[in-house]
Formats: structure tokens, C-alpha cells, sequence
């Protein structure tokens, strides 16, 4: 029963996670900006580190079943 939440908030954090890291990765690709008004190597950064620490919470969120 208390399974389901963890669930839950595992495949949110996951789902958000590999979203924003396509996004990022593609955005970079086509040399198109991330951010706007901000550095590109910034807000590539920035944006990379937080679809990571995303994956990361949606990972150990899975590790709580």
C-alpha cells in the first residue's frame, strides 16, 4: 500500500528528468538556445544538471518500494 506513492513520484521525476534531457540535448544540437538571455554554456549546465538530479530522485524513489 504505501508502494503506490513511491511509484508515483518515481515515474514523475523520471518522466520529467528524460524529458528535459531530450529537450536540452536537442536544443544544444540544432545550436539553438536553452535559456533565453543567458549564457548557452550556462544554461546548458544548468538545465543538464537538473534533468540529472531529476533522474537521480526518480531512481531512488524506486529503490524505496
Amino acid at each position: 500500500m504505501e508502494s503506490g506513492p513511491a511509484v508515483f513520484a518515481g515515474m514523475v521525476f523520471c518522466l520529467f528528468g528524460a524529458a528535459l534531457l531530450a529537450w536540452t540535448v536537442t536544443r544544444a544540437r540544432q545550436h539553438r538556445p536553452v535559456a533565453q538571455d543567458v549564457s548557452p554554456v550556462a544554461s546548458i549546465t544548468v538545465a543538464g544538471v537538473a534533468a540529472v538530479i531529476a533522474l537521480a530522485l526518480g531512481a531512488w524513489c524506486f529503490t524505496r518500494l
